[in-house]
């Protein structure tokens, strides 16, 4: 396989070469974050509803996924890699299909269980492959379950090579600076995926992930590439960043880090749905470094992987042999 790389006005191609399986199965991730369990209803439209204008969808069909933090962790052990997920669920049915769907996947689950908390639910009603309606069901955990959790993060570091924080702003990330401290501290790489304006809290970590909107909510509308360069280079050194992807859609994605800017452009496929791709890219950078690759090497594969799972319906993953096909 071949990105195309971009450096200043240069061009390079740099070939990234097959990785062992032997080599991923050694990687160990620890994903932390928010989990939700991703709902679809899959059925038919033949009407319109009297009581309004809307369709009547009849539901003949109901399929359970991983979303969230366990879906970036079930991406991580489908390439092949050892996975664990920290996170907080409730007492409640879909908390426990949550950790149903954690044992079928082969992610190791290190849960914190808050009474008081809804699991995240997102329902999406689909029609002959078409979103129609999306509903979410959710809350925030207790102060004292997240302390909790902040106490196993510790213990479970030693364990795990390189550390990954899937926030959606769920809450489970309350204390994601303190995490970030302690597993730089202990040799840990420490990859973000970042929610929100307020970047502060990820200080110190050695790579973020954002897409275009989320990176412009933080630095401002860029003009050129040498003006979001600069925003960016400035942002990286308040933050003690080491590097920076972006994410670009059907422009591929750039990495900043302390060289000249490098860009992988799209690998050209049939776009079907975007959801959870940006999981399975931070997934897949997760796993790479984790083996041992350079990041480089590690962010042409992610846009690959990136490039497969937008042809696939909902939340989804990408193979060892898809990859590396």
């Amino acid at each position: 396989m071949s990105e195309r790389a971009v450096a200043g006005s240069g061009a390079a191609e740099r070939a990234v070469a097959t990785v062992p399986r032997e080599r991923l199965a050694e990687a160990r991730v620890l994903v932390v974050g928010d989990v939700m369990l991703d709902r679809y209803w899959f059925g038919d439209v033949n009407r319109i509803s009297p009581e309004a204008p809307v369709p009547v969808v009849h539901v003949q069909k109901q399929e359970d996924r991983l979303g969230g933090a366990a879906n970036v962790a079930r991406n991580a052990v489908t390439l092949g890699a050892q996975s664990g997920l920290l996170c907080v669920i409730g007492h409640d049915e879909p908390g426990e299909r949550v950790i149903s769907l954690l044992a079928e996947s082969g992610v190791a689950a290190h849960i914190e269980r808050d009474p008081s908390l809804a699991t995240t639910i997102k329902l999406r009603v689909l029609s002959r492959q078409q979103q129609l309606l999306r509903v979410d069901f959710e809350n925030t955990p207790t102060h004292e379950v997240l302390l909790a959790g902040l106490a196993r993060f510790d213990e479970l570091l030693p364990a795990h090579d390189v550390v990954l924080m899937s926030d959606y702003a769920k809450g489970g990330l309350t204390h994601v600076t303190k995490m970030i401290a302690n597993a730089r501290a202990a040799g840990k790489q420490v990859l973000i995926d970042p929610k929100g304006d307020d970047w502060e809290r990820y200080r110190g970590a050695t790579l973020i992930t954002p897409n275009r909107a989320e990176l412009r909510e933080v630095v401002g509308q860029w003009k050129s590439e040498d003006d979001l360069e600069a925003r960016v280079r400035k942002l990286r050194a308040e933050l003690s960043l080491d590097a920076l992807l972006l994410t670009r859609s059907e422009e591929g994605m750039t990495l900043f880090s302390d060289g000249a800017p490098l860009h992988a452009s799209a690998v050209a496929r049939e776009v079907y749905d975007v959801s959870g791709a940006g999981d399975t890219v931070i997934a897949t950078l997760a796993v790479m470094l984790g083996a041992g690759l350079p990041l480089v090497d590690a962010v042409g594969l992610a846009n690959r992987a990136a490039g497969i799972v937008v042809g696939k319906l909902g939340t989804a993953t990408v193979s060892y042999d898809e990859l590396f096909e």
